[in-house]
């Protein structure tokens, strides 16, 4: 009496529960019926099993209608009228077979009370398979009282029919039913007949063998589940008896990556039946932006069937879904290279994020992990290695690898590298900054530098000194001319002997500097809080002839030089913008006039 509200209140979060509950037993009731029949148990021609719902306006009613086992009074009293009794659970353990246990889908003895949820009298109506029963109606207005009798049935089966409430009436509308039936039923393994048309595909591809499939098939599986969707890099299909069961299918879609994840990608199923798409604990969460559908009988439902539980064969999925994709990349990238580049731009995310993520990953993804260059040319991370070791070697045996944010925004400080021979790598993704210090801690003897962390002669120190054209105390004076009239805290001056090809002044962003700062842009939305403001390092050339000239002119035009140079600066790595933009191209045409 006081259990009874509560399951019919506040066991399922949604109303709609209730047609996922009931068609489920009626899909566990043909199962049996199957199973005996099989077993030889059933001697009758068992016939056409297709599972009706159906919508009577006027009546205000719905009937879920089955061929399936059927119900005796006495069976009726046991499982409707005792809460929590399983009738399926009972069944499995009757007969003890792994394939049965697979195919029931009822198991906690409560489902059939969310009828209650939507209705506010049910009838069941039922003949039971054994010889002899008596077809037999029970019936129930929502208390602890209800009334068992003789009625009229001419077939094995059982209906149960819905008294719709006056607060439940939108699921008598039929394109509420369907998108009902579309989303928890689509793939039930026994047809579902609703307005005149089979609703469900009782073989999705996952409970298919791969070696009976083509392509063409995944990809008419996928335009089912993705109707808009372009069609899918590749796919994976899962199809594992031991140490647990799970069958599935994911693909990778072509998406323009960002670093936001696209939830509600993946399909959770259980024992062919809609669970849910948050699949955060089953599916790696660098795998999340996935698309395609999991079914595993062994993965731990509440009592609602609505969420996940934690448990071990949660972890253990996780594991193996994770160690299925890493063996299908490299699978890729060893059967054809050039095509697995081609695919890179769009997987490239996935992998970086499973290797920042997962050690293990990690370890497996270094064999298929590719880093891509300026020239759009792809390497391992090995490969890479040893490609640029011979030019790229510091003075300390570190092997520094340079790496671009934005080719467009840093093309001078890129140029001046391949001026000296150094190869670039492109990393302009979100997740290249987890990267970036991912390769730096895991590869031995191995630095990143961002090609405008320094000035180019200083990104691979070779212990190669220039020699400066002025003394010391004239760069002294210099940096305190450019001190005075480039007055910014965020700037700090030093001066450098380089060659006088370079530029009088260079802009750089220390290492350090421009991962916080990165790292804090891709966090600024999530946080709520803008970028850390970014230090930047003005370095003077002593030997460049402006530095001179600068030094030799009167205070006026000392003025105008040092703007001029700085905002030559500037414009390189793409920082000037607004009214300094417009004073310097006013201040160019100023002296081309002169």
């Amino acid at each position: 009496e006081n259990i009874f509200p509560i399951i019919k209140k506040f066991l399922y979060s949604d109303q709609d529960i209730f047609l996922r509950e009931l068609v489920s037993n009626a899909v566990d009731a043909t199962q049996k019926i199957k199973s005996l029949s099989q077993m030889g148990e059933l001697k009758e021609e068992i016939g056409d099993l297709k599972i009706e719902v159906i919508i009577d306006k006027k009546k205000k009613t719905i009937t879920i209608s089955d061929k399936g086992i059927g119900m005796s009074a006495e069976e009726i009293k046991k499982y409707i009228n005792t809460i929590a009794f399983s009738g399926a659970a009972e069944f499995v353990e009757k007969y003890k077979t792994k394939n049965e246990q697979k195919q029931m889908i009822g198991f906690f003895g409560l489902g059939f009370y969310a009828a209650f949820m939507v209705a506010n009298k049910v009838e069941i109506i039922s003949q039971s398979y054994q010889k002899g029963a008596t077809p037999t109606r029970w019936c129930c207005e929502g208390s602890t009282s209800f009334e068992i009798t003789k009625t009229v049935k001419k077939t094995i089966g059982t209906d149960v029919i819905l008294h719709i409430s006056d607060d439940a009436k939108e699921f008598l509308k039929k394109n509420r039913i369907q998108e009902i039936l579309d989303k928890y039923c689509k793939f039930l393994p026994i047809e579902i007949e609703f307005d005149g048309k089979v609703v469900n595909n009782p073989t999705p591809l996952w409970v298919k063998s791969p070696s009976e499939l083509k392509n063409e098939d995944y990809l008419k599986f996928y335009k089912a589940l993705y109707p808009l969707s372009q069609d899918p890099l590749f796919w994976i299909h899962l199809n594992v008896d031991y140490p647990f069961n799970l069958t599935g299918i994911l693909y990778f879609p072509k998406i323009n990556i960002r670093f936001e994840q696209n939830k509600g990608k993946i399909q959770l199923y259980s024992k062919q039946v809609f669970i849910t798409d948050e699949v955060k604990d089953v599916v790696p969460e660098f795998l999340m932006l996935l698309q395609g559908a999991i079914d595993s009988p062994y993965i731990p439902l509440n009592v609602s069937r609505s969420f996940l539980q934690a448990d071990s064969n949660v972890k253990k999925i996780n594991t193996y879904i994770t160690k299925k994709v890493a063996d299908k990349l490299e699978a890729l990238f060893k059967k054809d290279q050039k095509a697995y580049e081609e695919k890179w731009d769009s997987i490239g995310f996935f992998v970086k994020y499973g290797m920042v993520s997962e050690d293990k990953f990690y370890e497996k993804a270094l064999k298929f992990a590719l880093l891509k260059n300026t020239e759009n040319k792809y390497f391992t991370i090995e490969a890479y290695k040893e490609k640029i070791k011979a030019t790229q070697t510091d003075k300390e045996q570190h092997t520094i690898i340079l790496y671009t944010t934005d080719a467009s925004k840093q093309d001078v400080y890129i140029q001046s590298c391949k001026q000296q021979g150094y190869d670039v790598l492109q990393c302009d993704s979100p997740i290249d900054t987890h990267f970036v210090n991912l390769l730096e801690h895991k590869l031995d003897k191995t630095k990143l530098k961002r090609v405008d962390a320094e000035t180019v002669h200083k990104l691979i120190d070779k212990n190669i000194n220039y020699d400066s054209v002025l003394s010391a105390e004239q760069q002294k004076d210099l940096q305190e001319i450019y001190k005075k009239a480039i007055d910014k805290n965020n700037v700090t001056f030093t001066t450098a002997a380089m060659p006088t090809d370079a530029l009088p002044v260079t802009i750089t962003i220390s290492e350090f500097s421009a991962r916080m700062q990165s790292m804090s842009q891709n966090n600024s939305d999530i946080m709520g809080i803008g970028p850390l403001p970014l230090s930047l390092d003005a370095v003077i050339n002593a030997n460049h002839p402006f530095s001179k000239k600068i030094l030799e002119a009167k205070e006026a035009k000392q003025l105008t030089l040092v703007k001029q140079a700085y905002d030559l600066a500037l414009l390189s790595q793409n920082m000037l913008n607004g009214s300094a933009l417009t004073d310097f191209i006013q201040r160019n045409v100023a002296l081309y006039t002169k």
